[in-house]
């Protein structure tokens, strides 16, 4: 039988795909692993490498190995998985392509990453792959992109650094662009807008999956985290709004695990995005409200899905940003991390004096959606397959921060780009960086 490829990339001449391949023929080099590329044309397949290796000066890309496979060919899906040790899959919206991969990985006793940032399609994996996972000793982690590698990571780390007990975090997201989009330039790519489309006029499904999930609720301790009003300042006079990603969905997975599985203070988190001026704030909200209106009725996700540009006013389209735009935009994650300077012994005792203690962090990085998501995705993988013994006990379905809370991820995401800043540390008394 042929050796089996360290990862394989499916969905590789997709939008993020494409910046994948482009991302692991330097990763495999420097972390001395091989790798192949998947998808459904062996034309387009063929064209990406050629188009990879200019891209990077590596001769060798061209002689990558290809594996032909669709979502809807359930035994080349086998075949595929069957080639690989760690499958990265970029094929989406996950919610109606992703089940099948994951099966065939499952079964195949081959490890899953992806990126993708959908509550429904990640709860619903857990639900029904979880303990055939563990049983095969298959890992299968979501959300390892910017959707929810940030949040997720970044809320575990601050509990290994906090020197007490942290009890809450608010995430403030903002952006900035150090160039201007050229004219007719979208910000984000089609495949993102599709997603959202339906996770966010699907929503109503995740409430009967939570039901079959989650048989046990996490016990609620003081002092609560109080979600803020819709539209409010942060303490560096942004407006802010509620974050409508799936970080804070997949927060909650983790706090479930570290609780009711290591014994573990639950950390409550709420996340909020954030704009420099009350006008950007406002045209944000009145385009929401109008998405979310329309996502409740097919005919509206139609209407959509047909004019992504129109209804985004210009920020979405089908051919996505170019490369000078993204790779000069630079995203913040800001979080206002409270708790006490000490620990109770007991996971379940109660504080009976307010929090005394505040940290606040933040992670920054260039191009968020198609730059650090693949860094973070393939470098995700790469743990997977190089750190076999810092992971769960167990195969199963995780998120970030429960797959990778012990690995090297965190620091390895700093070593390539990512950027972590204490900014003030209450217990301290003056700024501190690490």
């Amino acid at each position: 039988m042929t050796n089996k490829l360290n990862i394989l990339i499916f969905g590789a001449t997709g939008f993020t795909g494409q910046y994948a391949v482009v991302e692991m023929a330097k990763l495999a080099k420097e972390f001395n692993i091989t790798w192949g590329v998947s998808g459904r044309s062996m034309d387009k397949l063929k064209s990406l490498l050629e188009w990879a290796s200019e891209k990077t000066g590596e001769i060798s890309v061209k002689e990558v190995p290809i594996i032909i496979a669709d979502v809807k060919d359930e035994a080349a899906l086998s075949t595929m998985a069957a080639r690989t040790q760690v499958l990265v899959n970029c094929c989406g919206p996950y919610r109606h392509f992703g089940a099948p991969v994951v099966k065939a990985c499952v079964e195949n006793k081959t490890h899953y990453v992806d990126v993708s940032g959908e509550p429904f399609f990640m709860e619903k994996m857990q639900l029904e792959y979880n303990q055939q996972a563990k049983d095969q000793g298959v890992y299968v982690v979501s959300a390892c992109g910017f959707d929810s590698i940030p949040a997720d990571l970044g809320i575990v780390h601050l509990k290994h650094i906090f020197n007490g007990q942290l009890n809450s975090v608010e995430s403030y997201l903002s952006g900035k662009a150090h160039k201007p989009r050229g004219e007719n330039e979208a910000s984000i790519h089609y495949g993102t807008w599709e997603s959202a489309v339906y996770g966010l006029g699907l929503a109503a499904d995740l409430t009967p999956l939570r039901r079959s999930l989650y048989s046990e609720k996490l016990p609620r301790f003081s002092p609560p985290l109080k979600a803020r009003s819709v539209l409010h300042k942060n303490l560096d006079g942004q407006w802010c709004l509620p974050f409508p990603g799936a970080d804070r969905s997949v927060v909650y997975r983790t706090q479930r695990h570290s609780y009711f599985s290591n014994k573990e203070r639950p950390v409550a988190m709420h996340a909020y995005i954030a704009f420099d001026g009350l006008y950007a704030a406002l045209v944000v909200m009145l385009t929401g409200a109008v998405f979310s209106l329309l996502t409740k009725f097919k005919f509206g996700r139609n209407l959509l899905l047909r004019y992504p540009r129109f209804f985004s006013g210009g920020f979405i389209s089908h051919e996505g940003p170019g490369e000078d735009f993204m790779n000069h935009t630079e995203f913040f994650m800001k979080f206002i991390a409270q708790g006490w300077t000490q620990k109770l012994p007991n996971v379940d005792e109660e504080y009976t004096t307010a929090p005394d203690k505040t940290v606040v962090a933040q992670i920054s990085a260039f191009n968020p959606g198609y730059g650090f998501t693949v860094t973070a995705l393939l470098l995700s993988a790469i743990t997977v397959l190089r750190e076999p013994t810092t992971l769960p006990p167990s195969g199963g379905v995780y998120t970030p921060g429960v797959a990778f809370e012990n690995t090297s991820l965190f620091n390895q995401l700093t070593r390539h780009g990512m950027k972590f800043e204490v900014l003030s540390d209450s217990s301290l008394g003056s700024k501190a960086k690490l």
